[in-house]
Formats: structure tokens, C-alpha cells, sequence
């Protein structure tokens, strides 16, 4: 399995609109963050997490020419509102693309995109969006025989029940603000976590830094990689104050998942 971090910042990206602080003005290029999502190379089988404002670059930017299926962690803007440019992945391909979501964010996601994903079978759109509540299987669209296996992870978003997923010995947790106890023991013999840890300042919603090396610490995974951080986060400063085993991700990052 291989994993690209797609994006790494939070629902402004940094640079910041008309921001002039360090992180923002940074010639380091790990510091300029599009919004945060991740695909999933597993075999042929091509796996994107969360479509953001920042998609279609997303997509150019990595040459990523196949996706079998969408994972959505949850409604919010900056996670979902860059769906309508999966088009051209059907220009040769007509196989529908399977979207996968928890059943309050699919229904959000109707309500937002009525046109993408119409009610009724004589309605089909290329695009077709399924809640989920437990395990299921992805299956190529081109043709392939092969499959892969997919948990979801209820987490919590400050009062909102959202997904992370776990892909074999891959979990990918996202704009978290606490992991329910029945989520920890679906993340045992993790090899990679990615995490967000949105900043070292208090947030409602999100993990600060601390937060998340607590749960990764606890999760055990073999390496994680840190993710959705805000222009707050100078990333050579920030990824010496990490313990080891833990760094910070960046846009573009890929690297490999051991699979058992």
C-alpha cells in the first residue's frame, strides 16, 4: 500500500488569505498546506479521502489517474465541496464511483449536492453514495479482481459523530477532538497513522499537537505523521518538539504502509 497526503492544512490552507506572519511568508515548502484529504494506493485500487476545495489541484499535482472510490470524513466545506470535479474520472471510465460516508454526513451530503446524487433508481449518476455503519469491501472499477477492506471510525468533532478510516494497517483520523474508547480498540497493530493535530493552542473541535501525540502514543502505530494544521505551525520548529516515531506531514508526502 502506498499513501500521498494530499493536503495537510486546515478549511483556510496556508498561506492564509492576506497573512503576512512567518508561516504564511515561508520559503519552506512544507509550510504551504492545501486542504486536508489523502489517497490510497492499495495494488490497481485507487482510494481518495475527502474531496476539498483544492481537489482538482490536488489531483494535477500528484498525476493521480485512477480513484475506485471516495471516502468522506464528514459534510464540512472544506472536505467535500471539490466532488463535482471527479467528472473527469468517468471521461473514460462510465463505472460508477462508489462515495462512502456516515449516515449524517451522506444525508448533508444530498441535501448540499442534490444534482450529483438524485433520489431514485431511474436517476443514476455516475457518482453513487453509500452510508455506511460497519466494514466494506471497494472493488476496482477497471476491471480487476481484486478488493479491499475498509473499517470506519466513529470519532468525535466537537458535538458532531464524523469517520476516520482504517485500510489495512493504514488509519487515517482527521479533524478529531476525542476517539471514543470502542475506536481505540480498532486501532491496534497500526503500522502508519496520520492525525490531525491542528495547532499548540486549545480548540473546541480539533486535537491540538499535545492531543494528538497523547493518542498516537497510545494508539502505538510505528510511525504517525501529523496533519490539518493551521499557520501556527512552522514545521521545522514544530517537528523537533515531537517525540520520536512522530512527524509532520506535508503536502505531497507518500510513503508506504506494511501490510500483514
Amino acid at each position: 500500500m502506498q499513501v500521498t497526503l494530499l493536503g495537510t492544512g486546515t478549511s483556510t490552507g496556508v498561506p492564509v488569505i492576506g497573512c503576512h506572519c512567518r508561516v504564511c511568508l515561508s520559503s519552506d515548502p512544507r509550510d504551504t498546506r492545501s486542504r486536508t484529504a489523502c489517497y490510497v494506493r492499495w495494488g490497481e485500487i485507487g482510494i481518495v479521502i475527502d474531496t476539498g476545495p483544492d481537489f482538482r489541484q490536488q489531483m494535477l499535482r500528484e498525476r493521480i489517474r485512477r480513484i475506485d472510490a471516495v471516502l468522506f470524513t464528514h459534510h464540512h466545506f472544506d472536505h467535500v465541496v471539490g466532488v463535482d470535479d471527479l467528472r473527469p474520472y468517468f471521461y473514460g471510465n462510465c463505472k460508477p464511483i462508489f462515495c462512502y460516508a456516515h449516515p449524517n454526513t451522506a444525508r448533508k451530503l444530498i441535501q448540499m449536492f442534490p444534482y450529483l446524487f438524485p433520489p431514485g433508481p431511474g436517476d443514476k449518476m455516475p457518482r453513487e453514495l453509500e452510508a455506511v455503519e460497519d466494514q466494506f469491501s471497494i472493488s476496482s472499477r477497471h476491471g480487476k479482481d481484486e478488493s479491499v477492506l475498509v473499517h470506519p471510525l466513529a470519532i468525535e468533532h466537537g458535538n458532531m459523530t464524523i469517520y476516520g478510516y482504517r485500510i489495512g494497517d493504514f488509519a487515517y483520523i482527521t479533524d478529531a477532538s476525542a476517539i471514543p474508547e470502542d475506536t481505540f480498540g480498532l486501532l491496534h497493530g497500526l503500522d502508519v497513522l496520520v492525525i490531525n493535530g491542528l495547532r499548540r493552542t486549545a480548540h473546541p473541535r480539533h486535537f491540538t499537537i499535545a492531543e494528538a501525540v497523547t493518542a498516537a502514543e497510545r494508539i502505538g502505530a510505528r510511525q504517525t505523521f501529523l496533519s490539518h494544521m493551521t499557520h501556527s505551525v512552522l514545521h521545522r520548529e514544530e517537528e523537533k518538539r515531537v517525540p520520536a516515531g512522530i512527524l509532520l506531514g506535508y503536502d505531497g508526502l507518500t510513503f508506504s504502509v506494511n501490510t500483514t
